[in-house]
């Protein structure tokens, strides 16, 4: 049986929540990986001996799925409480147990199981630009999907607003230079200026879609980032994310139009990381 990370874990909230340790017992843990996938080979038919040889390919998956919980801070490594019956096995890494974070993340997903991996994919796809937007952009766009991934909302929506800058920023300077667009965009209402260097004179269509990704990510990044109450949840920093992978692959697939430097009489700077020459 194929199992990826991804699918290891899909499967690990589900046990999470209601965990079948079939006829094998947890030992003391919450979660005891051996009983679970045992369980779950007999579900699909795998029965006896040949449980062996699938629990060998499958069980280090699963060992990487369950760390990953660890590093979030939803598991936790050994018994559920204090006197809990405890096994060497269980202690090599086959048994753990949901911390209180745990419980709180579990119940503020409940209808979303596929919340931890989905940041995992987002960042999959936005790390192929990192060479393109630079170091800001990798910076900001992986920490707006380690925010995701921990529930702070508001904290994923001030880093996609702030790596969509970072976009904004490299296309720029692609178009002219550094010399240029830093001291635009410290000024005044910069951000707008520099917009407005990038777009020109390009075509209506593409100008409007340009516009469509950044006044999204503006909106939450500035509500995110005020003092006041913001009300961001889920769904606006899901749909941040997914805007910022979209902008960065709609820039790119533009960019030669987007840094033509033809409307002003400009000169293409010397090197772009990420836009070809």
């Amino acid at each position: 049986m194929s199992i990826t990370h991804e699918d290891a874990i899909r499967l690990l909230i589900i046990w999470l929540r209601q965990p079948d340790h079939g006829q094998y017992g947890s030992y003391g843990y919450e979660i005891y990986l051996p009983a679970l996938l045992r369980t779950y080979l007999e579900e699909h038919g795998i029965h006896n001996f040949q449980q062996e040889r699938h629990l060998q390919e499958m069980i280090p998956v699963f060992y990487d799925a369950a760390w990953d919980l660890c590093r979030r801070g939803i598991l936790r490594p050994g018994v559920r409480g204090w006197n809990a019956q405890a096994t060497a096995d269980g202690a090599s890494g086959n048994g753990y147990s949901i911390t209180p974070f745990g419980r709180n993340w579990l119940d503020d997903a409940e209808s979303d199981d596929f919340v931890p991996t989905e940041p995992e994919r987002f960042a999959q796809m936005l790390a192929p630009y990192a060479g393109r937007f630079g170091t800001s952009f990798q910076e900001r766009s992986q920490e707006a999907v380690r925010c995701y991934g921990a529930h702070a909302y508001l904290s994923c929506c001030v880093m996609c607003g702030a790596a969509a800058e970072s976009i904004l920023l490299g296309t720029a300077i692609s178009k002219t230079d550094e010399t240029t667009v830093l001291p635009l965009y410290n000024q005044s209402r910069g951000r707008g200026r520099v917009e407005n260097l990038i777009l020109g004179q390009v075509r209506q269509e593409l100008r409007e879609e340009y516009k469509g990704y950044m006044n999204l990510l503006k909106y939450w990044r500035d509500q995110a980032s005020h003092g006041k109450a913001a009300n961001i949840s889920d769904n606006e920093a899901y749909t941040s994310i997914a805007l910022l992978l979209r902008f960065a692959l709609f820039v790119n697939d533009n960019c030669d139009e987007l840094t033509s430097p033809r409307e002003y009489g400009l000169h293409r700077a010397p090197f772009s990381p990420w836009c070809p020459s």
